[in-house]
Order: structure tokens, then C-alpha cells, then sequence
């Protein structure tokens, strides 16, 4: 055997290990010093020789799914490397594990501190997914990430996601079921099944919620124009108590129709409160509330009560105001997409037909301006951004940015053809 043959089996060996030792709930415990794939000794040239190379933890998701959907292989650093407790957090290693089940074939190397990251995306498979999410953040945290996964699987999936339904920090379910879904079909993605029902409703920081999301695949998303929301006619909402008394929502409901009603007679809010074993581990109780305009846009805002143990309680009356002037501002910032949806919105697009998409948005978030650094390092696609003031006399709220984009043409390689 020559030399360069033992070369190449070996690394064929250490590639087949790594693949077979992945990041497994089943394997390994959640915390994130007992999962740790490189050892002492280890040649840490494997790491992202090739790839995109990041350092911190911010936008740690935006960077493994845009991986995942573009099959970049991406490196990230520093991950909190000068605090006191340094590397990955809990809800971060769970978050990997997710899509760890939803994909097949990734690599994911981490070093023994857990501040190196090196993550080579497998072929998104989909299908049925159970997975326990961490309580230190809301099952929002994760659903976001699967809602711009989802219709590139290779078979439809089928997740049940446990653990904190609502918190303050993270869109919650009923934010996500009442706008990002809307905002799916109007890209094409719809069909029998596409559902996001919450089973179990868990608050802050007890958890104990339940909830499914199925998705049907498609080849293509198909390219939109979206450049005039139109008037409000509507509004919608859900109030909710878990463990606490149902009189609860009825207080948060009659203070948000004493701001909203001042602007519009259409307003219906509906109260929800579970019991028993529904009802979570933690009290807690909160309102979503969505306007809806002429042309199916939808505008959402939402507050949660504060965590049990965790600063001032709040009154359900000054969390009803508070949540309505929310949905006002949101409207003020105006759009056809709501700032919690952005990100989605613009990635739609972006994997759209090699064709003109334009969608009009309020103000940009901090966090939707890194999306687009992002978009640009791994689809290598620019938006092209206009800033549109409206007249004095339209009185149509503040400043609004018209996006527009040529999309990839980006194709489900993985969808089984039947």
C-alpha cells in the first residue's frame, strides 16, 4: 500500500467517525460540556479549512439555517469566549439538535471549551420530529428557524416541539400561527396539513407547553409583490392564563378594547385558558393581538406577564393598554409585513424564481439588517432599497422601505418525486 493510500483511508475513517458520533439527545446530555466531539489531541485543521468563518455568538441561527439551506459550510468563533461561563448555551445546544433530527448527514464539530463551532450542513429529510426545547428560551426561538426550513424538506415534516409556549423574549406561538403562516401562502407555500396547532400551553420559565407544526414540501417558492398593505379592517386576538384565575384574561381583554375601540368597531379578542395537565408548569397569562388590512396583510403585537420569581409582577389592565399601543406603533411603523416577520419575508424572496420580487416594510430591525449581511455572504443576492415618505395629506404612518430582489431560482433538490 502506497503512502498516499493510507493517507486517504484514514481520513476516510475520521470522516465516518465524525458522522457517526453527532450531536444526539440520545447520546448526550444537555449540557453543553458533556457533548464535545473534539478531544485533546485533536487535529483542529479539520475545522473549516473552506467555508464562511464568523466570530460571537449574535445571530447564531440566521448562520446555521441560511448554511443549511445554501450548503455552505460555516465556522464560528469566539463563542463568548471571555465570560465567565465561555461557550454555547443550553438553548444554543438544543437548537443544534433540532437540526441535527431534521437533517441527514450533517458534521458538526465543537471544540472542548465550546466556543468553536464547525458546522457541514447534511440534506434537509424532514419527516416526523419529537424534541424538547430548552426552557431557557421560548419554543418561538426554535419554530422560526424550522418555518424557513420546513418547505425544503424531502418529506413533509411533522414536528412536536415541547417547552415554553410564551415569554416575554421570543415571538410567540400564537404571534407565529396568526401572521408568518398567512405570509407563507402568499409565497406559494400551502397545502393539506400546513397547521401549527398549540396542544399544551407552557409559560415562562416552567414550560410544560406542546405544540405541532406540519408542513407540506414544495419545489419553488414563487415570487410576490407586495407593495400596498392597505387600510386596517380588523383586529384579532387571543388572551391567555394558565394557572392563575380566568378572570385574568377577561381584565386584559376589556383594557385593550378601551384603547382599541377609540379606532375601530370590528375588534375581537378571545380568551383562552387551559387546565390541568394543559396548563404548563408556571403561572402566567398574556395577550397576541393581530390587525388584518384590505389586502391580507397582517400587523401582530404581543405581551407576556413577567416570569414567575423574575422582577416587578405586572397587572393584567396596564398589560392590556400596554399590548394595544404595541399593535398601534406597529401599524404607525406600517407595512406588508410585521417587524417580526421580516427575516422570512426577505429569505422568501430571496430563494424566489429568477424573478422581480418587491415587498414594502416598515422601519428595518437591527436584526433584519444583519439577515441581509447574511443573505449576501451566502446567496451572494443584494436587495435593492427604497426609502418612501408618505405625503403630508395620506397620513399613512412613518417612513417605509420597498424591497426588491432577484431571486436565486432556488430549487427542493431533496423533495421525492413521485
Amino acid at each position: 500500500m502506497r503512502c498516499g493510500d493510507a493517507d486517504f483511508f484514514k481520513a476516510a475513517f475520521l470522516t465516518l467517525f465524525r458522522c457517526r458520533t453527532r450531536i444526539s439527545h440520545h447520546r448526550f446530555p444537555a449540557h453543553k460540556h458533556t457533548w464535545i466531539l473534539q478531544t485533546e489531541g485533536t487535529n483542529n485543521n479539520n475545522m473549516a479549512s473552506h467555508g464562511l468563518s464568523y466570530d460571537g455568538c449574535n445571530f447564531f441561527r440566521q448562520r446555521l439555517v441560511l448554511s443549511t439551506l445554501s450548503g455552505k459550510r460555516v465556522k464560528i468563533k469566539n463563542i463568548r469566549s471571555k465570560d465567565d461561563d465561555p461557550g454555547l448555551r443550553d438553548f444554543e445546544a438544543s437548537f443544534i439538535r433540532l437540526l441535527d433530527k431534521v437533517t441527514n448527514g450533517s458534521t458538526i464539530e465543537i471544540n472542548q471549551t465550546g466556543t468553536v463551532l464547525f458546522y457541514q450542513p447534511g440534506l434537509l429529510y424532514g419527516g416526523a420530529v419529537e424534541h424538547d426545547c430548552s426552557p431557557q428560551r421560548s419554543i418561538g426561538y426554535y419554530l422560526e428557524a424550522l418555518l424557513m426550513l420546513a418547505p425544503f424538506m424531502k418529506t413533509s415534516l411533522k414536528a412536536t416541539l415541547r417547552g415554553v409556549t410564551n415569554d416575554p423574549t421570543d415571538p410567540t406561538v400564537d404571534l407565529l400561527k396568526t401572521t408568518a403562516l398567512p405570509l407563507m401562502k402568499k409565497f406559494g407555500i400551502d397545502g393539506e396539513g400546513f397547521d401549527l396547532k398549540v396542544l399544551k400551553r407552557g409559560v415562562a420559565p416552567g414550560g410544560g407547553g406542546e405544540v405541532t407544526f406540519t408542513c407540506p414540501v414544495h419545489r419553488t417558492i414563487r415570487p410576490v409583490q407586495l407593495t400596498d398593505p392597505g387600510k386596517i379592517k380588523r383586529i384579532r386576538g387571543v388572551a391567555y392564563s394558565v394557572r392563575v384565575s380566568p378572570q385574568m384574561a377577561n381584565r386584559i381583554v376589556d383594557s385593550a378594547r378601551g384603547v382599541l375601540n377609540q379606532f375601530l368597531p370590528d375588534i375581537y379578542i378571545y380568551t383562552d385558558h387551559m387546565k390541568g395537565a394543559n396548563s404548563g408548569k408556571s403561572p402566567g397569562f398574556g395577550l397576541t393581538l393581530v390587525a388584518e388590512t384590505l389586502n391580507g396583510c397582517f400587523l401582530s403585537a404581543e405581551m407576556s406577564s413577567t416570569p414567575q420569581g423574575q422582577g416587578d409582577p405586572v397587572l393584567p389592565e396596564e398589560l392590556g393598554r400596554s399590548c394595544a399601543k404595541l399593535l398601534l406603533e406597529e401599524v404607525y411603523r406600517g407595512g406588508c409585513v410585521d417587524s417580526t416577520n421580516q427575516s422570512l419575508a426577505l429569505l422568501l424572496m430571496t430563494l424566489g424564481q429568477q424573478d422581480v420580487s418587491k415587498v414594502l416594510l416598515g422601519p428595518l430591525s437591527p436584526y433584519t439588517i444583519e439577515f441581509l449581511r447574511h443573505i449576501k455572504d451566502f446567496f451572494q443576492i443584494m436587495f435593492k432599497i427604497e426609502v418612501q415618505k408618505p405625503s403630508e395629506d395620506e397620513r399613512k404612518g412613518g417612513d417605509k422601505v420597498l424591497m426588491t430582489c432577484v431571486g436565486v431560482g432556488f430549487s427542493n433538490i431533496n423533495k421525492t418525486l413521485k
